[in-house]
């Protein structure tokens, strides 16, 4: 099995890309720039997509974890704030970036006898739990809910299976020190529902603890 976590290099993808290392599982991990533990690829460019994809060609991947995003509007107004290029930015990163992710590495998933991809939202994607604030990263965050629900329909002929996810309110640069849970307890919890995930269930949103969540 091999595993490719975009944005492995921090927060809740170091994380995950570290508990499958422990887990002994082949994992792929990528960062804006190149490292010795991680693949160059910025999700925000189409040129970068298509080249991570020659590097991977001919290569399978079982599971793509898309988490890879920014969360840029923190503190932002109604009144003065939310500028146009952090809109843009912020979907670049969060929403067209999955697309071009997913879309560059078809053929390596479609390789897997058992192909996943698994997406990380937010709960602030939520149309039910719509309290205000952050404005720019919930409406990204909900687009990227609706592009994995549609892409579960899509790619269910190719035997793809898509779940979306809501890590928890982790303690990470992006979550604050305040938050619920350090980024390991979140990425063991999402693993598990990343094992559980198929095409019984495609198109779920769930918790990092396994709870269906409110669209």
């Amino acid at each position: 099995m091999t595993v490719l976590i975009t944005g492995a290099n921090r927060g809740i993808g170091r994380a995950l890309f570290e508990i499958y290392e422990r887990s002994d599982i082949a994992v792929l991990g990528t960062s804006r720039s190149e490292s010795p533990h991680y693949l160059e690829l910025d999700v925000t460019r189409q040129d970068s997509a298509d080249q991570f994809a020659r590097t991977l060609a001919g290569r399978t991947i079982d599971l793509l974890i898309c988490n890879a995003g920014v969360y840029l509007d923190k503190g932002q107004n109604v009144a003065t704030g939310y500028p146009p290029d952090m809109w843009a930015q912020s979907f670049a990163a969060n929403v067209t970036g999955v697309f071009l992710c997913i879309q560059a590495l078809l053929p390596n998933l479609r390789q897997s006898s058992a192909p996943k991809i698994a997406i990380i939202s937010s709960q602030m994607a939520s149309d039910e739990r719509a309290p205000g604030g952050s404005l720019i990263y919930r409406a990204s965050k909900a687009a990227a809910l609706n592009l994995g629900r549609n892409l579960a329909m899509d790619l269910k002929r190719d035997g793809i299976a898509v779940g979306i996810y809501h890590p928890g309110w982790v303690q990470t640069d992006m979550g604050g020190t305040g938050a619920e849970i350090k980024p390991a307890e979140a990425a063991s919890g999402l693993k598990a529902r990343f094992d559980t995930l198929s095409l019984a269930n495609t198109g779920c949103f769930e918790t990092w603890d396994g709870r269906p969540h409110p669209y």
